[in-house]
């Protein structure tokens, strides 16, 4: 059964919800989470990590949902969308009963992954919290069993949440509330079929809510079908907010990019840099290349198992990795902080994916810089982007006879060995904590100094922590020695 319409609700009472969340915005935004209605509980969370000024998303979404209405908000990645919708969904959880009761869908495991963990974050002081990530690269069925324990909340992508419930191994009959995030991408996928099937499959009483960075026409058809009197949230991003990137642009011929790639990396100094390839062939080959001449590289793709990926994000996250090379699709959901340098080793396809890319750069108020390589038969592309971005890209000039050698490459960055990422068998569901890693490398046991530990990541059966090259032997000796919660597990260094 079918969804009433939107379009089909009186158009006084469409004005005046656009009216109420008209108030709220001009209310909230002056102000901190602590208007909201949000328990004391979720409020502590909040200041907890940091979280002190709305986003405008946020300033608009939560009180509409809250209340529980349907909503599609349309505004860019890294908003805050994830904490919008997050926080209502745990304000309204029912914990007594370990059963399903939110689903959210992504268009890749990457993202699913990172939602998955901030609602996490959110929900850290509810005790028993179960989010479970459902998507393609875990074994199937040990997802299976974790659904069969229960869970709260089910994060993951269309097509296997839409395995899951064909083998009837997930149950939808409990579901108060579901979520599409990034809806366009998840259709520009080729996602149409599996998310209608499974919002058809849902309580026909339940909270949906779309959101998206573009408004289509098969969202909204979508909309008119599958929500009832759907509140529109639409954030017009101010020309102040947007990301400070440097774009420049380097014309080469198609036999030397490889070189004119070496020349980049080590002429522009960065902490870690993201390459963007359209190919997987060419993002294996890329990065065999570079690692063979003693560069710190690794890369991500569609082939890799979701446990290689993630011991592949973690080294990079915590920079025992530098340089990542990546595909389109497996670099949905990367999100790391002071990324400074993105390369379009390959143009792509659409404008709109360029604008994507480079915008991982430049975040949190530093400056970014985004260089694209390109050939004279590519024109046409940079003409489109330039039109989308409404500047010109930066032609950079060097001189062609000048080649950087694998050599000079990895002297300029020899950085890249200062840190190494250690494994740690055991993750959150042996209730491991960052504090109770760093404090087995630096208590009696391990003795180490602080100064020597860098990021730690806890996952649901393993955890990593990075440590500084010259204490990565001793560091693992002392995990492997010594206890973790009163626990021996094993430690190997990730190479």
């Amino acid at each position: 059964m079918h969804r009433n319409r939107a379009a089909d609700s009186p158009l006084e009472l469409r004005l005046f919800q656009g009216f109420l969340v008209a108030a709220a915005m001009v209310s909230l935004m002056r102000h901190d989470f602590g208007l909201l209605s949000l328990s004391s509980t979720l409020l502590t969370v909040v200041a907890e990590l940091g979280y002190e000024k709305l986003t405008a998303i946020q300033a608009q979404s939560i009180p509409v949902l809250l209340q529980g209405k349907d909503l599609i908000g349309q505004s860019k990645t890294g908003s805050g969308k994830t904490a919008a919708f997050a926080l209502p969904i745990l304000e309204k959880l029912d914990m007594e009963k370990r059963s399903l009761k939110a689903l959210v869908l992504c268009p890749s495991r990457e993202l699913s992954a990172q939602v998955a963990r901030e609602i996490r974050k959110l929900g850290r002081r509810h005790p028993g919290l179960q989010v479970l990530v459902v998507s393609g690269g875990e074994p199937f069925r040990r997802q299976a069993s974790a659904l069969e324990r229960g869970v709260h909340i089910v994060v993951g992508t269309p097509g296997r949440i839409l395995d899951h419930l064909r083998r009837r191994t997930i149950r939808f009959h409990t579901v108060k509330a579901v979520v599409l995030d990034e809806a366009d991408r998840m259709l520009d996928m080729g996602f149409h079929d599996d998310m209608e099937q499974i919002l058809r499959a849902l309580p026909e009483t339940r909270q949906t809510v779309f959101f998206s960075a573009t408004f289509p026409g098969t969202i909204e058809a979508m909309s008119r079908t599958f929500q009832h009197d759907a509140v529109r949230v639409t954030i017009d991003d101010p020309v102040e907010a947007a990301p400070d990137i440097r774009q420049l642009l380097l014309t080469t011929d198609s036999d030397k990019k490889l070189h004119d790639l070496r020349w980049l990396l080590a002429n522009h100094p960065h902490e870690s840099a993201l390459i963007f390839c359209n190919l997987k062939v060419t993002v294996r080959e890329l990065t065999q290349t570079l690692s063979s001449g003693g560069v710190s590289a690794d890369c991500i793709h569609g082939d890799l198992e979701q446990f290689e990926r993630n011991r592949v994000m973690a080294r990079f996250r915590n920079q025992s990795v530098r340089i990542l090379i990546a595909t389109d699709v497996a670099a949905r959901g990367i999100d790391v902080a002071d990324l400074d340098l993105v390369i379009n080793y390959d143009l792509p396809s659409q404008p709109e994916i360029y604008i994507h890319r480079i915008g991982r750069t430049g975040r949190a108020g530093k400056q970014g810089l985004a260089i694209s390589l390109t050939t004279l038969r590519e024109k046409p592309k940079i003409k489109a982007i330039e039109k989308l971005t409404g500047s010109g890209l930066e032609p950079l000039v060097r001189d062609a006879s000048f080649d950087v050698g694998v050599e000079t490459l990895s002297k300029a960055l020899e950085r890249d060995a200062q840190m190494e990422t250690i494994q740690i068998s055991g993750g959150r569901r042996e209730k491991i904590r960052p504090g109770d890693i760093l404090g087995a490398l630096t208590g009696e046991t391990g003795g180490l100094s602080a100064s020597d530990i860098g990021k730690i990541e806890i996952h649901d059966r393993l955890s990593y922590v990075a440590v500084s090259k010259t204490i990565s032997q001793d560091a693992v000796e002392s995990l492997n020695e010594g206890f973790i919660k009163g626990k021996r597990f094993r430690a190997s260094l990730l190479r």
